[in-house]
């Protein structure tokens, strides 16, 4: 299984000093692009977000997560305020409970 990052240009580029390849998007609507593309690749298995870019896409990418076995994952960027993840909601939105 394949580990991409998704993200402005220093949150990938931090991950391809470890090694994970990634794709350079500056707006959320090509990194949705991106990610659906990456997505529909059998051997990615993880996705890796920045959290600055998931924002105005958390809809798309909650109905990405529940049709996909790719996991994708929001990650906070360099510089991002602390929040908390509700994750039982994350997760009733993906099962649709």
């Amino acid at each position: 299984m394949k580990i991409f990052t998704v993200g402005n240009r220093s949150f990938v580029t931090s991950f391809q000093l470890a090694g994970v390849p990634g794709i350079i998007s500056e707006t959320p609507e090509n990194a949705l692009s991106e990610i659906k593309r990456l997505t529909d690749d059998s051997d990615v298995g993880l996705v890796l977000v920045s959290d600055d870019i998931t924002a105005s896409i958390d809809d798309e990418l909650t109905a990405l997560r529940a049709e996909k076995d790719t996991l994708v994952f929001a990650l906070p960027a360099a510089g991002s305020e602390k929040t908390e993840v509700d994750y039982r909601v994350m997760l009733k939105k993906i099962l649709g409970v």
